[in-house]
């Protein structure tokens, strides 16, 4: 049973028939479990680059390896992948790169990732303008990672959402929370600021982490989140002897001048597991997890997402209706 039941997606959410618009089915090289994409526009064309989980041990439920894949779309929808892994960084210190976000940024596209390494999990952020070379500007301490950079400078800087990992001073469980970083140069990150805890969430009690970059709107920053609830009563629900968490996709606004100050969010999911592609069959179920967000000319809103940390989907929206649902509560 479900400590908080009935979480439903909100009725102005159309997921793409052709879920999902990636699996392992496309891509020409060892993919186990393909997932938690940046998403972009980048001159011209729609860019992806997904996370792919590959190598599994007999004895074992978690993939050996992971290294990032690149995709190619004219509509958003239908996805060529590329041959070979777009940044697969390994050394004697990182050993995987992982859950990227992708921002377009004074002509140039920016990549935050996150890498597991021998002394803990950290945020990176790299640059290229090919994808076939990439340039890592900053790694942040441990533990920090779900980075995410805003797409234009804020009072002359650089701007992203983070979320660390206080494990000791949130009570030695999960109660990770987002926070704000700026930055002068995108290498070196001060003036941390909370700005959305647990506490503020009805739908988690567990933890918080951003999604995809905020979309700037007349009405503030369009920004996504992924909450996480997590029942104890819950059993097997993937590959795992037990998986109890829920992860759901959460909305609000931030103020366009001050990214730290909530000026709006839903109380209630924007995008919560229903489909049988999110919710059955997968490694990890009762997963969404959103990692890209455009903003098409017509006001369409394209919302790129992991399900069941298996395959990547689409869902979209009307613009105006998400502003709506950050205004007043369902």
């Amino acid at each position: 049973m479900d400590s908080q039941p009935g979480l439903t997606s909100a009725a102005c959410i159309r997921r793409y028939p052709g879920n999902p618009v990636l699996s392992v089915q496309d891509v020409p090289y060892e993919a186990l479990l393909v997932f938690n994409a940046g998403v972009t526009r980048y001159r011209g064309q729609y860019v992806m680059v997904f996370r792919d989980d590959y190598g599994l041990e007999p004895s074992s439920p978690y993939p050996l390896h992971t290294d990032l894949g690149l995709a190619f779309s004219r509509d958003g929808l239908a996805w060529e992948v590329q041959p070979g892994f777009c940044f697969g960084w390994h050394d004697d210190e990182i050993l995987r790169a992982y859950d990227p976000r992708l921002t377009v940024l004074d002509g140039r596209c920016y990549m935050a990732f996150a890498a597991d390494t021998r002394h803990g999990i950290r945020g990176g952020i790299a640059v290229t303008e090919d994808f076939a070379h990439f340039e890592v500007l900053s790694l942040s301490l441990p533990d920090n990672r779900n980075m995410v950079l805003f797409p234009e400078r804020i009072g002359g800087r650089y701007a992203r959402l983070e979320r660390p990992f206080p494990v000791y001073g949130r009570g030695g469980v999960d109660r990770f929370d987002i926070w704000y970083g700026e930055s002068p140069d995108l290498r070196f990150w001060g003036n941390q600021q909370l700005v959305l805890g647990v506490e503020d969430v009805p739908f988690a009690n567990d933890k918080l982490g951003p999604g995809a970059p905020p979309v700037k709107t007349p009405a503030g920053w369009l920004t996504l989140f992924h909450a996480v609830d997590r029942d104890p009563r819950r059993g097997k629900n993937g590959w795992e002897d037990a998986w109890q968490k829920r992860y759901t996709a959460g909305i609000m606004l931030l103020d366009l001048e001050d990214p730290t100050r909530v000026v709006g969010m839903s109380k209630l999911p924007l995008l919560a597991p229903e489909a049988p592609y999110e919710v059955d069959g997968g490694f990890r179920n009762n997963t969404v997890f959103p990692g890209g967000m455009i903003l098409e000319d017509n006001g369409e809103v394209k919302i790129y997402y992991g399900a069941a940390d298996t395959v990547e989907c689409l869902a979209t929206a009307d613009l105006n209706d998400l502003i709506a649902l950050c205004a007043s509560p369902r």
